[in-house]
């Protein structure tokens, strides 16, 4: 039995699908920060919900909810930025090149290796300086491309602001759209991708958030300068399947053997070793509840994300891949298994 194609490309959907094309096109250098504020909104819509409880406002309360949310947020950003500065300066004004080459040398005399201590040395300022120059023509670029950042700041205060509002009437219009026949299939898709942002927020950014706090205790109880900001790094890169907080530990253990302090380089390693193990039992723990999805899938939408969309897509790339699981797999479940 042939398929009529001029009973289902009509002039009307012919039409819809043009203008979907061009405003594709229109929206796509801001489509991340819509996404994101999509994501955001979900975060902010239970606060705005409960703050609205008690002000009965919506717009206001809405206002707040993004205040509470995202500020914090912001104010971790100024922070880093801040701390970096800090910590190039005191690297720069300590780092001397006598300093330097005193461990250096103090180190090759215990291990009573044949190296040579000032090439070493030499080498290790020279990444220093690398490393400032990198930090300073990064901040030169970032404020180079500041109206971008401004404009995109903008699209994503107003998208988690409308969709905290209206996202009951989008979800809505869209599935005004779906066939009779798949409203249920509709329906649990929108309810795997609750799923999925519970997951990964609970499940990644949870577990970043726990890790970084021990390892703001820990780095400032063993008498690290720089403790709490040491500890936020080792929560962001918690958030990085593939790094974890190992990157901070280690250096920290070595810079501890170059500088003689044994004893410390040793507390920190095992200390290191019991945040690594922490995380083992507290992102499966966390994850589990809400979204059964092989941690292949996250590991891939975290590595690829940032590739394609930045920053932002350290949450988009495990969000749409994770979406993209649950769907198939709903899919499977539903028309491939049922019709068994």
């Amino acid at each position: 039995m042939g398929i009529d194609i001029k009973e289902h490309f009509t002039f009307p959907v012919l039409l819809i699908g043009v203008l979907l094309i061009v405003s594709l096109i229109f929206i796509f250098p801001v489509l991340k920060m819509i996404v994101l504020g999509a994501i955001l909104a979900y975060l902010v819509r239970p606060v705005a919900f409960k703050i609205q409880s008690k002000l009965k406002y919506s717009s206001i309360s809405i206002l707040l909810a993004m205040v509470v949310v995202l500020i914090p947020l912001i104010a971790l950003v100024g922070y880093i930025s801040y701390e970096l500065t800090s910590v190039a300066s005191t690297l720069l004004a300590s780092g001397s090149s006598t300093d330097i080459n005193s461990s250096i040398s103090q180190l090759v005399s215990y291990l009573q290796i044949n190296v040579d201590s000032n090439a070493i040395s030499q080498e290790i300022t020279s990444s220093f300086e690398t490393i400032a120059g990198y930090v300073v023509n990064y901040g030169v670029s970032f404020l180079s491309k500041f109206a971008n950042l401004t404009l995109d700041l903008f699209v994503l205060v107003c998208s988690v602001f409308y969709f905290v509002r209206d996202g009951d009437k989008c979800m809505n219009f869209i599935r005004s759209f779906v066939p009779e026949d798949s409203l249920e299939f509709f329906d649990k898709t929108v309810m795997d991708v609750k799923d999925v942002l519970r997951s990964i927020f609970y499940g990644h950014f949870l577990t970043a958030v726990i890790i970084g706090i021990f390892g703001c205790i820990g780095y400032s109880l063993l008498g690290y300068p720089f403790g709490i900001f040491l500890g936020v790094l080792t929560g962001i890169l918690q958030l990085i399947p593939i790094f974890g907080p190992w990157p901070i530990y280690w250096a920290l253990f070595f810079i501890d053997v170059f500088s003689g302090n044994y004893p410390r380089a040793v507390i920190v390693l095992l200390f290191g070793f019991f945040l690594s193990t922490v995380d083992m039992y507290i992102r499966p723990a966390l994850s589990s509840h809400y979204a059964d999805i092989h941690p292949l899938i996250l590991l891939v939408g975290f590595l690829s994300g940032p590739l394609v969309y930045g920053i932002v897509g350290f949450i988009v790339g495990p969000l749409i891949l994770g979406i993209t699981y649950t769907v198939l797999d709903s899919y499977r479940k539903e028309y491939l298994m049922g019709d068994e």
